[in-house]
């Protein structure tokens, strides 16, 4: 997910494994250089890159390592869902 904050773009990396986690956790995030960075490994892994502004805003506030706080939940399964659509595009 990425942004641009002030001229400055900025991504969050989030992982997601059901079996594992109780929600999504923030496993990255970066601004300027280091976003890129995190853009550029993910296009690297054919990791899907959303674009959302205003949730790249309220995720890049918090911690890495901490889960999505429940008021994000509804966002970010659409996020999920688009991968999910993503995926099964690539699979046919």
């Amino acid at each position: 997910m990425k942004r641009k904050i002030k001229g400055k773009e900025t991504a969050v990396a989030l992982r997601y494994d059901m079996n594992e986690f109780i929600a999504p956790k923030i496993v990255g995030k970066g601004q300027g250089e280091v976003a890129k960075r995190i853009i550029e490994k993910a296009k690297e892994n054919d990791i899907p890159v959303y674009q959302d502004e205003k949730l790249a805003g309220q995720l890049s506030a918090m911690e890495i390592d901490s889960f999505i706080p429940e008021e994000l939940y509804e966002a970010v399964a659409q996020i999920l869902a688009f991968i999910a659509g993503v995926d099964a595009d690539e699979i046919q």
